[in-house]
């Protein structure tokens, strides 16, 4: 069984820094496509980040692009959302998510739907 275990939550001032983990346990996709989500309260979970297994192909949601970079560590089942600039409006529950390789090829990584697996999320809040 897959599990999604998240860190890196937290309190910041607008204009600060944070940095998320998500490391994956269990047996999991061959070369699955990993991402971040969020909701925040009242809306529903949107796709924030995405990236391959290798590496090669990253995508971001708009209002985070510039701002906030997803990678992966290649020795193990770990991830990362590096946020920078942080914005009020960026408040959240972050979530990271694991799906196939399908994703990218077909171009749905951005439906929350597509993925099989989820961390239980971590809270980020960004104080004006």
């Amino acid at each position: 069984q897959v599990q999604l275990a998240e860190s890196g939550g937290g309190l910041v001032q607008a204009g600060g820094s944070l940095r998320l983990s998500c490391e994956a346990s269990g047996r999991t996709h061959d070369n699955p496509f990993m991402a971040w989500f969020r909701q925040a309260p009242g809306n529903d979970r949107d796709f924030v980040a995405g990236i391959t297994w290798a590496g090669h192909w990253t995508y971001y949601a708009q209002p985070v692009k510039g701002r906030f970079t997803i990678s992966r560590e290649f020795t193990k089942k770990t991830w990362y959302l590096e946020m920078d600039s942080l914005k009020p409006e960026d408040t959240a529950v972050y979530f990271c998510a694991m799906g196939g390789p399908q994703l990218r090829t077909r171009g749905d990584y951005y439906l929350k739907s597509e993925y099989d697996y989820w961390g239980q999320g971590t809270q980020v809040t960004v104080s004006s």
